[in-house]
């Protein structure tokens, strides 16, 4: 069973920039596409980058140009860099599997964005 670790996340003030990681306990990342989603508090689950086993990133409207999604295969992990940072950011990120067919949620990383 694949196991996703989530880390970077804090509290940074409006404008700011965070940088999230995510490890795999194997090799996943030429395998799978890949993203990165965040849950606010009492909402859904949002996907909000993903990146496929070739490398092709898409993104949701509303990061476009703040956010961008990398990895680093041989270290088994994957990346958000994010800028430019608004409070409604304000959520829990995790990272897991595009599509029907997701690993275990890990616990994920608390991005808290004061105004």
């Amino acid at each position: 069973q694949v196991q996703l670790v989530e880390s970077g996340g804090g509290l940074v003030q409006a404008g700011g920039s965070l940088r999230l990681s995510c490890t795999a306990s194997e090799s996943i990342f030429r395998r799978y596409t890949m993203g990165w989603y965040r849950q606010p508090l009492g909402k859904e689950r949002e996907l909000v980058a993903s990146i496929s086993s070739s490398g092709t990133t898409t993104y949701a409207d509303s990061v476009k140009g703040r956010f961008t999604i990398s990895r680093n295969s041989a270290k088994n992990t994957m990346y958000l860099q994010m800028n430019s940072l608004e409070p409604e950011e304000t959520a829990v990120y995790y990272c897991n599997r595009q599509g029907p067919l997701r690993f275990a949620w890990g616990q994920g990383t608390q991005v808290t964005v004061s105004s």
